[in-house]
């Protein structure tokens, strides 16, 4: 496998177990930018560390491929996109959005 392939998914399932921590209910759909990682470990039939296989409630040994493909069934049923603010609760968007206030204007520069 191609070091930046490995690099990726490892991100992909550092952000998965963040993810899962959040409750079902709470939780927001999984994020469009695994798919990529997960395409690029596709067909690799090396096997992944124990703890990747346990996370996703894999058997241990179990290969990239399978791990890729778990990872790409999340997709499935999915009919909305996660925004990077919604991630990896729908919750948490409430507490990142700053809401704008309209500032004075300032015509000091612009003299009659």
């Amino acid at each position: 496998m191609h070091q930046a392939a490995r690099l990726e998914f490892e991100r992909v399932m550092e952000e998965y177990a963040r993810w899962r921590i959040v409750p079902a209910d709470e939780r927001s759909p999984a994020p469009a930018w695994w798919w990529g990682p997960a395409m690029a470990v596709f067909d690799d039939h090396e096997p992944m560390s124990g703890a990747w296989c346990l996370e996703l409630g894999l058997g241990e040994g179990t290969s990239f491929a399978k791990g890729a493909r778990t990872v790409l069934a999340l997709f499935v049923e999915q009919t909305s996109l996660t925004g990077p603010q919604d991630f990896p609760s729908k919750a948490e968007r409430d507490h990142d959005v700053r809401e704008l206030h309209p500032q004075p204007s300032d015509d000091s520069a612009f003299q009659p």
